[in-house]
């Protein structure tokens, strides 16, 4: 996936805001929280766009160990479920996608109760 695709899904999803922080990654988040990051990894992945996303803790035990993917740096170290993805040996574009997507959905369902009403979920 390139990065516009990457940043053209990530905007297609409802209310999804975009910032770019952390040395020129792409930040997408819902109700101000994180839900993907966009950016490149020098060390697994010269050259190449790596994607992180937050993921239920069976897709945290499918993908942790799975080629290409890992668990994210700093945020799996601290015992949350998220997923780096480096390259196209385990995820087609189609199936980044839908994590994404289920990482949209899972910090969506994070968010205060009256926040999740205003955003119309």
């Amino acid at each position: 996936m390139t990065q516009d695709e990457y940043n053209a899904f990530c905007q297609s999803l409802p209310h999804a805001t975009h910032v770019v922080q952390w040395g020129d990654a792409d930040v997408w988040k819902i109700g101000g929280k994180l839900f993907a990051i966009g950016g490149w990894d020098r060390d697994v992945a010269p050259g190449r766009m790596a994607v992180t996303f937050k993921v239920s803790d069976m897709g945290y035990e499918i993908l942790r160990d799975a080629p290409g993917c890992r668990p994210a740096p700093y945020l799996a170290s601290r015992g949350m479920k998220w997923i780096q993805c480096f390259s196209d040996e385990t995820l087609s574009d189609e199936d980044l996608k839908s994590y994404i997507r289920d990482s949209y959905h899972l910090v969506a369902a994070g968010l205060t109760k009256k926040l999740q009403r205003e955003l119309g979920f």
